[in-house]
């Protein structure tokens, strides 16, 4: 998703740094870190509208970085580890590279 291998485009990388540009969303990623929760109480943690959240909640969804699952009534909202991974990863490649260029100087 996030990686350059055989030349692949980064075909998520705006929708991930958009939703990461915010500290609203920064703040309910760190909640995720704990536990599931549901959009109500994530809600709960903040002050700011329930459309608000959800909206956050939707650009979280759409850049993956949140999974969500219904479960009865309630629908639980969790980390996408994976794409993290994937973040991860991109950001080594720069530092990778760094040292190689280190090692010619």
């Amino acid at each position: 998703m996030l990686h350059l291998k055989g030349g692949e485009a980064l075909s998520n990388q705006n929708s991930v740094f958009k939703a990461l540009s915010d500290p609203s969303r920064r703040k309910i990623l760190m909640l995720l870190k704990d536990r599931d929760m549901t959009a109500g109480e994530i809600a709960d943690q903040f002050n700011i509208s329930k459309p608000s959240i959800s909206h956050h909640l939707n650009l979280l969804k759409q850049a993956n970085l949140v999974i969500d699952e219904r479960s009865g009534q309630n629908i639980y909202y969790s980390l996408n580890t994976t794409v993290f991974q994937e973040l991860l990863s991109f950001f080594l490649n720069f530092i990778e590279k760094e040292e190689v260029d280190d090692n010619h100087d």
